[in-house]
């Protein structure tokens, strides 16, 4: 029996989210969409799994101000999941004092999880450390989940092999129709690209998204991706169910 026992290990989720940046296109201060990474750590250790957040740069993490359930603008004040989470010192902590990526050893984790927001489009899609990282790690034969707008790594991220993740791969991401939506909400251009649209000139890749901000994760093999900020939780069951297997 204690041998049993002993072969059992606590399953380790890597998150990892953007650090602070600023919008070219709108000039707003941007940064990771709360609802990512709370939803998504919510299942997680509801599992039982040990959850270590880190971002490139290590340090403070800051919130699109859209996400975050107490903006004055009231679009995400239906989100109990994320107000608690910022409302605990314990959890609250884990996004005030992040772990810099390079400090970070890869072998220690069993899934990677990135989170989106606005500041992805900025600070992950020509972040050459992080492609190599999850490129390795993905490469490991272990499950690597992004969502929302971090799926812009997979834009660029290529193998060992000289060919992007993505090729021959079903995937998704923050569709043309959400961007639309996004940008006739406030009345101005946000992003400096759209990642549908970017997409679909790949040759050799399948990216397919679901209804308007409607939850949606697709995995194919052990690459796991959501499609907006309603599909964290959804991708990180589809983690859960991967390492389950």
């Amino acid at each position: 029996m204690s041998a049993t026992i002993d072969t059992i290990s606590t399953k380790k989720v890597l998150i990892v989210a953007s650090n602070p940046a600023v919008s070219a296109t709108t000039g707003w201060p941007i940064g990771m969409w709360i609802a990512e990474l709370s939803h998504p750590y919510w299942e997680f250790v509801e599992n039982g799994y040990e959850v270590t957040i880190a971002s490139p740069d290590g340090g403070k993490l800051e919130l699109d101000s859209w996400s975050n359930p107490h903006d004055e603008s009231g679009y995400s004040a239906h989100d109990l999941l994320s107000a608690g989470f910022l409302a605990m010192p314990q959890t609250k902590e884990l996004i005030e004092n992040t772990v810099k990526l390079s400090d970070v050893n890869p072998d220690d984790y069993d899934a990677l999880f990135l989170v989106g927001g606005q500041a992805p489009m900025y600070t992950f899609v020509d972040n050459e450390d992080l492609h190599k990282f999850v490129a390795d790690f993905y490469e490991s034969n272990k499950v690597t989940a992004i969502v929302c707008h971090a799926t812009c790594v997979l834009l660029k991220t290529k193998l060992s092999n000289g060919e992007l993740l993505v090729k021959d791969k079903t995937w998704t991401g923050f569709a043309n129709s959400e961007e639309q939506f996004a940008d006739n909400y406030v009345g101005k251009r946000i992003q400096p690209f759209w990642i549908e649209e970017e997409a679909n000139k790949i040759d050799d890749t399948n990216f397919i998204v679901a209804g308007q901000f409607r939850s949606h994760a697709v995995r194919d093999g052990n690459l796991i991706t959501g499609q907006q900020q309603y599909s964290g939780g959804a991708a990180a069951k589809l983690v859960i169910e991967t390492l389950g297997q």
